[in-house]
């Protein structure tokens, strides 16, 4: 009797996006986590002008000191977003001497935090290629990713949030003071300005006052479009919760209450103390919260992320006045840092584990997704050419008709 046949997962990392360097370090912990007696991992890194390579050599850290698409191994590829492909097309543009060849991939794991990557657009591709993929999906992923749609789309469902202005870079550079005279009403000093869709604290910072206000809405408009400017909450501690699963079944994670030396969690802070991403980042776990404090924390990570249609993983996070209890949702990250796995270890999850578990979820969505029908025929087509497409609108209609009385 032959083995079971391995699972050939994807990974796919680097990308157009400040949080390059992150996505490098996330993808190479996911990497090193499958089992390899239960899967093959074919590593794919975009590099930072968006070109898509593949080969063993990127499954080493340490061959990224130096230009590591020039070296020997790595070979260019594309994800067709054909379904009859189903994964990488291996040197796409091969000449007359030699030929392309497809790798297929059963399952593709995204590893590309914020832009171009978490934000929905390499989801839809995915979409199109009929790839199982861990993770949110396009719509969730796009939703979550913009800090200025998250804030509407959960103050509609009562989850609270902090009060917040925002604008566009067209609107701070044509009419920089009445932005001004905006946040100064609704909001009032000290307040913090963000881009709102990048992640990893880029282009964040704090203004107590006007002076820095406007030098910080100059650094945010530097990263994204759209700013967001929300009001400084003080005597508050963070506190973060993973959620995980499909549909109903959700479950959270136990709390941390990350440690930061500032005002807030900065990407130094976040990355650059250790050697490992997230994991390294000082923390207390689990956080110092009561129980019904700490429930109230997970219903809402839980409530949060059922309200955006999240699917497999995310980190929620909250800013907490424990002697008030006071909570506020500040953001949801459904590509978190080290996938926010050190909240799953003291639950019994191994990293390696963690991975596997994240796969079977995106197999379960899957399945999910092939119960719906994307085939629907009717004789429109036909109607158009007989009457010309003048006459398409009315033939829609008799063509609906048609097939409502045929029913």
């Amino acid at each position: 009797m032959s083995a079971k046949r391995k699972t050939t997962v994807g990974v796919i990392f680097g990308g157009r996006s400040v949080e390059h360097d992150v996505s490098v370090v996330t993808a190479h912990q996911i990497m090193r986590a499958f089992d390899r007696e239960l899967y093959d991992v074919v590593p794919v890194y975009i590099s930072r002008d968006g070109r898509w390579f593949s080969g063993d050599p990127l499954l080493d850290l340490k061959n990224y000191d130096d230009e590591i698409i020039s070296l020997s191994g790595i070979i260019p590829v594309i994800l067709s977003p054909g379904v009859q492909h189903h994964g990488l097309i291996l040197n796409p543009l091969a000449g007359r001497f030699s030929k392309s060849e497809i790798q297929r991939l059963d399952v593709v794991f995204p590893a590309i935090h914020g832009t171009h990557g978490e934000d929905g657009t390499l989801q839809g591709l995915l979409e199109l290629a009929d790839i199982p993929y861990v993770g949110c999906k396009t719509l969730a992923s796009a939703v979550a990713n913009d800090k200025i749609i998250t804030k509407m789309v959960l103050n509609e469902h009562d989850i609270p949030m902090v009060d917040g202005v925002s604008f566009n870079r067209a609107d701070w550079l044509e009419q920089p003071e009445a932005v001004i005279e905006r946040v100064r009403q609704a909001l009032g000093f000290p307040v913090f300005v963000k881009p709102a869709t990048t992640g990893s604290s880029i282009g964040i910072g704090r203004a107590n006052d006007e002076t820095v206000l406007r030098s910080t809405i100059d650094i945010a408009a530097h990263f994204d479009r759209r700013i967001l400017v929300e009001k400084a909450i003080t005597g508050h501690v963070e506190i973060n919760c993973s959620v995980m699963g499909n549909g109903d079944d959700i479950r959270a994670s136990v709390l941390e209450q990350p440690i930061s030396w500032d005002e807030f969690l900065t990407y130094e802070e976040k990355y650059l103390r250790g050697n490992e991403g997230m994991k390294s980042a000082e923390r207390i776990i689990p956080a110092p919260l009561s129980p019904a404090l700490t429930a109230r924390i997970q219903k809402l990570a839980i409530d949060a992320f059922r309200v955006i249609d999240g699917q497999g993983i995310a980190r929620i996070d909250f800013l907490v006045k424990p002697d008030e209890d006071v909570v506020y949702l500040n953001e949801i990250n459904t590509l978190p840092g080290s996938l926010a796995f050190y909240l799953w270890e003291p639950s019994g999850v191994s990293m390696s584990e963690l991975v596997h578990q994240l796969v079977e979820l995106a197999r379960e969505a899957y399945a999910e997704k092939r119960r719906s029908s994307y085939d629907y025929r009717t004789d429109l087509i036909n109607l158009a050419q007989m009457r010309g497409l003048k006459g398409v609108k009315g033939a829609k209609s008799s063509s609906t008709a048609a097939v409502r009385d045929s029913t």
